[in-house]
């Protein structure tokens, strides 16, 4: 049987089995007629036999600002032919909340089918995610920008906190799971061959990530073990990939081919022991992230005004969506060094590998016929918020763009950048020019290697501001606010980099939106405490312990990235509303995973605190600690089981004997560091300073300095030399020698030796006059009898090829060109190493 004809033939039983299942609750009578236009499989769609929505209006006017704001925000976007508009039309089926021809209709229709206070679990949602009628490559994709659509509609989120009501969940003992082998050699002849022999076109390395396929099987053996699960083979994403999203499946039979992957995995499950908890251990229940987590929407958003939004849901694939609901919609094509972030996120970087390989440097772009609704609706508010969860790799990158909407590295409109600990924003408006910089103070070091939440507002009247973590860092713009009429339509939008691929940042971002208004400081506030991420409730039971009724230690826990969770703010707590503790002693609390105790992240082992009624609020618990703490992922959300230990917690005790220290390491032997270092960038100007006799408080050098400040050396080590610090050193060395031969005075006192500047460019510098030149330059700038420098000879002769190139014209034989001339040799020699190396 041909490949197509085993895919329609795989189609054909998905809808016999479909058309086999029971019907569910009939009250839910209008989700079910959502079903009766497209198929469940987002794969695959039904013959269109509806009219096609037209997406353009021209019925009666909403009969309400209700009506408005639900046809601006869903009817709008929605009613699209491409979208619903082509089967929930008006001559459609039910509900007919893309009716074209009366927006009151659709707004009827659209009720019951929508969550105004939680629009996430509204039914228009939760069915497109379940894969009905996806308009875009992901489900889920689409099910965020309609949740979008409808907090639009309901008026976006004001911030408020909304109260979790806890629920209990399953009781069960730790232990018993299976830990992946800590080495790869079962997985070697188990999955490997599989994902080498039919994955490797795509998945090996420098390819497209994760690399499943590599050559390295230990490589391969970390990208794929968050995507097996030994308790449940079937539900792996490996399996889940090849049977649900038929994606490269072998075997003419993608069933077959998941099958074949399953067996794979049960093959490495059963070659695993359970993992036994110490008997000697007081533990608590156990609880699995995916499993067990109650979703913890501790507070909204403030989103009103969002025109674009990256949350980075997806997870795998090239391309990162925007899903605000407002069109078009800016998604990214992801290229080079980019790897989808566990928990929502994408990692950018490094340029180099360990061993000092260049890689291709990542980014995500848009289009930019795409990005041009940043121009359009940006420029017509002329107001705008950048907000960024953003996490740099370290604080030693230069000139890095973090988020730009540019066209080239010296053409943009607006830029969000990183310069060692400083925030960059770069911008064109109508007072200012296309790169006019605003930074955070030098050494305030705002910018840390750390999950901070930046925001860049800007307004007409008060021009730029930046706010970290919630807090206005006091920064003030420069420039004059001015307006963003000026801006260009035809630059695109890019993360991680410069649209020439020569900027790259390193580093990872969590969530990325645009605001056509700016944000207020309360409303910046709001979306900072909100955090970013999923994030969940555990439940730790513990009454088995205590004489205390339905008894919870509770964590706040999210993946904080592909490799660790994040626990924070442990709290004690009773289901029971009239339970209260009494005098209960709670000591050593300790984190364990998978069966052990962590090795690492035991932020609560000091703990020694006693619950009891005084410190306790009932439905609302007593809080344990303010501290958080990070551990590693081992299986994955899905798999990995969690459970606490405590040295002693009511009568139940366990005394912790702690080992011994083991023996210190022995250190490597490092490389010989260099005996010569550079100067900084305060040294290099207070050298140039002394040599020419330009004071710094200079208006031309001190605007020079400010301007090229953070892009000369900042330490010591002349390894970390780069080219960029060279036209930084060259440009002061310009502007230093410049005002120096425009000052008579100065100039006389530097060329004492009587050079005579009177004198044209062509006879300037002949026979003995270049002699009265070149001494002071040496003389002064270099210096001599010391143990390494170079021959004054060679720098005579390197000068006089210089005076001889620039002299040599026939239309410039002026004393005009003779002073330039000597401007030239002398930032030759003053921006030297001979001057930057001590």
């Amino acid at each position: 049987m041909s490949m197509p004809a085993i895919k329609e033939y795989d189609i054909i039983m998905k809808i016999i089995k479909r058309l086999h299942q029971p019907l569910l609750c009939t009250a839910l009578v209008a989700l079910v007629a959502l079903t009766g236009c497209k198929s469940g499989e987002s794969t695959e769609s039904l013959p269109n036999t509806q009219n096609p929505g037209t997406g353009q209006y021209s019925g009666p006017a909403p009969a309400t600002a209700d009506v408005q704001a639900f046809k601006l925000n869903v009817w709008d976007n929605l009613s699209q032919g491409n979208r619903c508009g082509e089967c929930h039309n008006s001559s459609g089926q039910s509900p007919r909340f893309a009716h074209e021809g009366d927006v009151n209709i659709a707004y009827a229709q659209a009720n019951p089918v929508v969550n105004l206070d939680d629009p996430g679990n509204s039914a228009l949602v939760t069915k497109v995610a379940g894969g009905h009628n996806c308009w875009l490559s992901s489900d889920q994709a689409c099910a965020d920008a309609i949740t979008s659509m409808i907090t639009g509609w309901a008026g976006g989120s004001s911030g408020s906190v909304n109260r979790i009501e806890l629920e209990a969940p399953a009781l069960r003992d730790p232990g018993g799971t299976l830990p992946f082998p800590e080495s790869s050699g079962t997985f070697s002849t188990t999955v490997y061959p599989l994902l080498t022999t039919y994955c490797s076109d795509c998945h090996a390395d420098g390819d497209t990530r994760p690399y499943l396929a590599s050559g390295n099987v230990d490589t391969a053996y970390d990208a794929a073990k968050s995507r097996m699960s030994l308790t449940a083979p079937f539900s792996s994403r490996l399996v889940e990939r090849l049977r649900d999203d038929r994606h490269n499946c072998w075997n003419n039979s993608c069933e077959d081919s998941a099958d074949e992957m399953e067996a794979e995995i049960q093959a490495l499950a059963d070659s695993v022991n359970p993992a036994d908890v110490d008997p000697d251990l007081v533990t608590s229940k156990a609880l699995t992230l995916g499993g067990d987590g109650l979703l913890a929407n501790s507070g909204g958003r403030f989103e009103d005004h969002v025109i674009a939004l990256y949350e980075f849901k997806t997870g795998e694939g090239t391309t990162a969506f925007d899903t605000s609901g407002i069109e078009p919609s800016m998604h990214l094509t992801l290229s080079g060094n980019v790897e989808w972030v566990g928990g929502y996120g994408l990692s950018f970087g490094p340029a180099f590998t360990d061993d000092g390989t260049s890689v291709r440097s990542g980014k995500a772009q848009a289009t930019t016929g795409n990005s041009r609704k940043l121009h359009n609706l940006l420029t017509a508010s002329g107001e705008y918020s950048l907000e960024a969860w953003i996490v740099p790799a370290n604080v030693t990158q230069e000139e890095a763009r973090i988020v730009t909407y540019s066209g080239s590295a010296m053409a943009r409109n607006l830029t969000l950048g990183q310069t060692l600990q400083n925030y960059d924003v770069l911008q064109r408006s109508t007072t200012t020019d296309q790169n006019a910089v605003f930074s955070t103070e030098d050494g305030a070091n705002r910018l840390q290697a750390s999950l901070q939440h930046v925001v860049v507002n800007f307004t007409p009247d008060q021009g730029r501001e930046i706010y970290i973590n919630g807090e206005h860092t006091g920064d003030v713009d420069p420039a004059p606010g001015g307006l963003l009429s000026e801006w260009d339509n035809n630059f695109a939008l890019v993360l991680g980099n410069e649209t020439d691929g020569n900027s790259p940042w390193e580093g990872s971002l969590r969530l990325v939106a645009f605001h056509n208004r700016a944000l207020t400081p309360a409303q910046i506030r709001t979306n900072f405490e909100a955090g970013v991420g999923q994030k969940y409730y555990l439940l730790f039971g513990v009454s088995h312990l205590i004489d205390v009724p339905q008894a919870f230690i509770v964590f706040e826990v999210s993946q904080f990235d592909s490799y660790s969770y994040l626990f924070t703010q442990p709290f004690f707590v009773s289901l029971d509303d009239d339970a209260a503790p009494s005098g209960i002693p709670l000591e050593g609390m300790k984190l364990g995973i998978n069966g052990r105790e962590t090795l690492t992240g035991q932020a609560w082992s000091l703990l020694d605190i006693e619950l009891n009624s005084g410190d306790y609020v009932a439905g609302r618990g007593q809080v344990l600690s303010r501290q958080g703490t990070i551990i590693p992922v081992e299986g994955g959300p899905a798999a990995d089981e969690f459970f606490l230990s405590f040295e002693r917690l009511g009568d139940h005790q366990n005394v912790v004997v702690e080992g011994s220290l083991p023996p210190a390491p022995t250190l490597p032997e490092l490389p010989e560091a260099p005996e010569v270092g550079l100067k900084n960038f305060d040294a290099i100007n207070a050298t140039m300073a002394r040599l020419t006799g330009v004071p710094m408080t200079n208006n031309e050098v001190s605007d020079t300095f400010d301007t090229v400040r953070q892009q000369l050396p900042s330490v010591a080590n002349i390894e970390g030399f780069l080219a960029s610090q060279q036209m930084a050193i060259t440009q002061m060395a310009i502007g230093y020698c410049n005002e120096m031969v425009e000052d008579t005075t100065l100039r006389s006192a530097f060329f004492d030796t009587g050079f005579d500047f009177n004198l044209p460019a062509g006879s300037a510098f002949d026979g003995g006059n270049l002699d009265l030149l070149t001494g002071p330059l040496i003389d002064k700038m270099v210096g001599d009898s010391l143990a390494f420098q170079p021959l004054a000879a060679d720098l005579e002769t390197e000068l006089g090829e210089l005076t001889d190139t620039l002299s040599a014209c026939s239309d410039c034989n002026t004393t005009e060109r003779t002073e330039t001339v000597v401007k030239a040799s002398c930032a030759a020699v003053l921006g030297s190493a001979t001057t930057l190396i001590h």
